[in-house]
């Protein structure tokens, strides 16, 4: 059927619309945020951080949606990656959360910049995100997302944590009948059972502290390292909060960090004054030996 111009706008009209649900089918939304909203969104995250910028490639990448500019504090973002602003919104979080490290660390940040610092950073920007309504947090509201996590905390990382608790407790008892049987603790887990003997003491730390078996086989790992009784439940109680493992880890485990970026160097200098002691008189001892050679 031929469609004169009247009818053919109309059809085009339908053909719109049709794109346009079809885009909220499958994206829920479309891209509507301009950088200056994005700049605005992270601040609400923290007014306390140094000058950055915002901006929108007007691309795509295959290699990255976003990346952080540390010389010129720039947050870059492929905007076309992006099928929603919420997917915008949490690429431009992972990037602020860059600018908050580099601009922050008191010592400088290699290019392996996904570290626990970092991680413990973004987490703690999503949380917040999540909480002021700039970022939806899907695996919370998508029912087949719920449905999976509790198949696997309930059926895997809860049982495997209650697995290898009453295994410490085995372990436990292997420990007991040694020393019963005036024998080697360290040769029975060696060569007996072929399990070495450092991680056979760490896993029986997990029946010897009475570690809960719901924050899983690896999480317990982190807590039974901790050695004050104090810290270690407050590690515990926070991993049953729903913190994640570089949260827990960067504030119940990680080595203090100096105050400032002076600090910092001036024990970096001490440091390297030490070993450059220590290389020295091994590099004296090294050449004394080739000396006796002669």
């Amino acid at each position: 059927m031929h469609l004169t111009g009247k009818p053919r706008g109309v059809l085009h009209c339908i053909i719109g619309l049709f794109c346009r649900v079809e885009s909220l089918i499958f994206y829920g939304e479309e891209v509507y945020m301009n950088q200056d909203q994005i700049v605005e969104n992270l601040i609400k995250l923290d007014d306390t951080v140094e000058d950055f910028t915002v901006t929108f490639s007007g691309k795509a990448s295959k290699k990255v949606d976003g990346l952080y500019k540390p010389e010129g504090h720039e947050i870059l973002i492929h905007n076309k990656n992006h099928a929603s602003d919420n997917a915008l919104m949490y690429t431009a979080i992972h990037e602020f959360a860059h600018h908050i490290q580099f601009t922050t660390s008191p010592k400088p940040v290699s290019s392996k910049s996904h570290t626990t610092f970092y991680w413990n950073i973004l987490h703690r920007l999503l949380n917040k995100a999540e909480e002021l309504g700039i970022y939806k947090n899907i695996f919370e509201t998508e029912a087949e997302f719920v449905k999976l996590t509790k198949e696997i905390k309930e059926k895997y990382l809860h049982e495997n944590g209650k697995l290898m608790k009453d295994f410490g407790q085995l372990i436990a008892r292997a420990y007991e009948l040694c020393m019963e049987y005036h024998t080697s603790f360290d040769d029975y887990m060696d060569r007996v059972l072929g399990l070495h003997r450092a991680t056979a003491k760490k896993i029986m730390k997990f029946h010897t502290q009475d570690l809960n078996p719901e924050i899983g086989y690896e999480n317990m790992k982190t807590v039974a390292a901790i050695s004050d009784d104090d810290v270690r439940g407050l590690a515990q109680e926070a991993f049953l909060e729903g913190q994640s493992p570089d949260m827990v880890k960067e504030q119940f485990t990680s080595r203090e960090l100096p105050d400032s970026r002076l600090e910092w160097l001036q024990q970096e200098r001490e440091r390297l004054a030490q070993s450059l002691e220590k290389l020295t008189i091994k590099l004296a001892s090294v050449e004394q030996q080739i000396n006796d050679f002669s």
